[in-house]
């Protein structure tokens, strides 16, 4: 008679070290992209903080940096969702408030393999008024918006999950973000693409990622879990 092989469990302290591993990936998510993009834009010759978004910097022959840039802030971002989805035993947006935050990730990594179209004179020798869409330029937007809309969705599912238990601090925070995560996002879709508008874009992206890691960062301390 053969022997049933098992594989054993893990044990309380090594699941708790991989969800804690998990949400450590997450909370560095922001970080990352934000301090390597900043970098980008103040040393590449052209880029004007001012007048570009951060999408363009995959443009070039230092492009690489901003796609493996965006690909690796992605895949992080997804590593912190699942953490979150693990440290999350019950209640109001359990499920879907993780996986939104995952599908956010996901429309980074997409942004990061297809290259937003050059624009307004950059990368240097693109023409101050291009304007023609390629089908990456297309899959890029596509791909940006999906995971913008699901992240402030996201926001929106933790804020009742934090009014639920009557932390107003924590709901409103969610809700600020969301509220201004979309703005920005509105005003980048838009195309009108002045000195305002990227401004509140840049606001707007660092807000979604700092509450990300804000988020991750709560949860990491088991005591501070939502039931």
């Amino acid at each position: 008679m053969s022997e049933m092989i098992t594989t054993p469990s893990a044990s309380p302290e090594q699941s708790e070290g991989r969800t804690l591993v998990l949400l450590l990936a997450g909370a560095v998510a922001g970080p990352l992209y934000l301090g390597v993009g900043l970098i980008e834009a103040l040393t590449r010759p052209g880029f004007d903080i001012r007048r570009h978004d951060l999408s363009l910097l995959a443009n070039g022959d230092l492009g690489w940096i901003h796609m493996t840039d965006l690909i690796v802030s992605g895949l992080l971002v997804v590593a912190g969702a699942v953490g979150m989805s693990r440290a999350l035993a019950s209640g109001p947006g359990r499920l879907w408030g993780p996986l939104l935050v995952g599908v956010y990730g996901i429309g980074l990594i997409g942004a990061g393999f297809f290259v937003a179209d050059p624009a307004l004179g950059f990368p240097p020798g693109t023409q101050a008024d291009a304007h023609n869409v390629s089908w990456h330029g297309l899959m890029h937007f596509v791909s940006g918006g999906v995971g913008f809309l699901s992240l402030i969705a996201g926001c929106f599912v933790f804020a009742r999950r934090f009014a639920a238990s009557r932390e107003r601090g924590w709901a409103g925070y969610s809700i600020v973000t969301g509220v201004v995560f979309f703005l920005a996002f509105a005003g980048i879709a838009a195309g009108s693409g002045n000195g305002w508008t990227i401004l509140g874009f840049w606001i707007g992206v660092v807000l979604a990622f700092s509450w990300i890691t804000a988020m991750a960062l709560r949860l990491i301390r088991p005591h501070e879990r939502l039931a």
